[in-house]
């Protein structure tokens, strides 16, 4: 949706409706993902695409009613041998596409999710698009199938900043939720708290779609489907040493959302091939590479660093490194022994007890992990444990909230 909204806000600001397709859901050979979106501004303009080509003439017209009407739309498109080419989507793929009319009265908060993505600030916008109980269900399989959803809760935004993130200054009156980083409500506080929650978690890992819960909150329900636009970088896990370990941490960090680099200073083990789901494989001394990434400020507080050498030559001055940058975690394998002499290197080096407090070491959670595949289990329950601040405790033996 990125690419829009700068005309977007272009036609908010001059007080003039625009009717926008946004994806909210897809399955098989989809050619765009959730987030894709198109605008059909009142002069016939558009901008952005939401199948490159294959359903946005069906979506123009519907894009434009839908503007001058106010009454938004859920609409369906998917092919089958004998209608593939008359709906449009020929790939295979289908697509749920939300259009809904925007102006200054139905997302009077758009200037702020601007600022965020302009200053490079994450933030996710929720969006009720289907309500079960007001009538409006999903569209049925039929290619083309609309199903009017202007009732209920449908068109309700929650505008979510990350913990400790507060809104912009509002007026009074302007429907703020009480609770810091939050802006507008989708009906109640206990959908709200909900929506937040499972919002910051999507946009922690950088990933878009669609939710399901009660009116009330319920995450089991399905009365409600809220669309969850996230707009932030996946962030980073950074893996220092191209071992077996390495490949299975890597795969990890990628199923969890991060977009991973594996590096290692040695080139006939750091290859393309040995590590087919790190998005980079780089080949330079660790503690150079995370020097350089952090003065091009490609590092932020949601990255992860897992040193796993063990190799002193390189851990010791990697390790300085990441233990003085605001990172998320930072987290080194090897045994008791290699601990204990990584720590009296590490102070050797200058590093604070403070700093060292930072270390996880040896990494992973406690479940008794082997394998590579058991260790890289064990290494991202820590990262998320670490992330929302959990016990790393089973849930059985605990009271209280489950999600934090």
């Amino acid at each position: 949706m990125d690419d829009v909204l700068a005309a977007l806000h272009e036609r908010w600001a001059a007080d003039e409706p625009a009717g926008l397709a946004t994806v909210v859901a897809t399955w098989h050979s989809a050619p765009r993902q959730p987030g894709a979106a198109m605008l059909v501004a009142a002069d016939g303009t558009v901008t952005g695409s939401v199948s490159g080509g294959c359903v946005e003439g069906d979506l123009y017209e519907v894009a434009g009613e839908v503007r001058d009407t106010g009454r938004a739309v859920l609409r369906r498109y998917g092919v089958s041998d004998d209608d593939a080419f008359a709906v449009g989507l020929t790939c295979g793929g289908i697509l749920d596409v939300y259009v809904e009319r925007v102006d200054q009265a139905a997302f009077p908060a758009l200037p702020e999710v601007i600022a965020a993505i302009a200053d490079g600030r994450p933030v996710a916008v929720a969006t009720v698009v289907a309500d079960r109980c007001a009538g409006a269900a999903l569209p049925d399989d039929a290619p083309g199938a609309a199903t009017a959803v202007a009732a209920g809760l449908v068109g309700r935004r929650l505008i979510v900043w990350p913990d400790g993130t507060p809104p912009s200054d509002r007026p009074a009156g302007s429907g703020d939720s009480p609770r810091p980083g939050e802006l507008g409500t989708l009906g109640s506080a206990r959908l709200d708290g909900a929506v937040t929650d499972d919002a910051r978690g999507l946009l922690a890992a950088g990933r878009t779609g669609t939710l399901g819960y009660g009116h009330d909150g319920q995450r089991r329900g399905d009365d409600l489907t809220v669309f969850v636009a996230s707009h932030a970088p996946r962030p980073r896990m950074i893996v220092f040493g191209a071992i077996d370990f390495a490949a299975a941490v890597a795969r990890a960090g990628s199923f969890l959302g991060y977009r991973v680099t594996v590096c290692d200073a040695r080139p006939v083990f750091a290859t393309r091939a040995r590590f087919p789901e790190a998005d980079e494989v780089v080949v330079e001394w660790p503690h150079r590479y995370l020097a350089a990434e952090s003065a091009a400020g490609r590092l932020d507080g949601r990255t992860v660093v897992c040193v796993l050498t063990h190799d002193p030559k390189f851990d010791v001055p990697v390790l300085t490194e990441a233990l003085r940058l605001p990172l998320a975690y930072v987290g080194a394998m090897g045994s008791r022994r290699t601990h204990d002499d990584r720590l009296a290197r590490l102070r050797e080096a200058g590093l604070t007890e403070a700093e060292l407090a930072r270390l996880a070491s040896p990494i992973g959670l406690d479940i008794g992990a082997r394998t590579p595949e058991e260790t890289a289990v064990s290494v991202a329950a820590e990262i998320v444990s670490r992330r929302w601040r959990g016990t790393g405790s089973p849930l059985s033996a605990t009271t209280g909230r489950i999600h934090h």
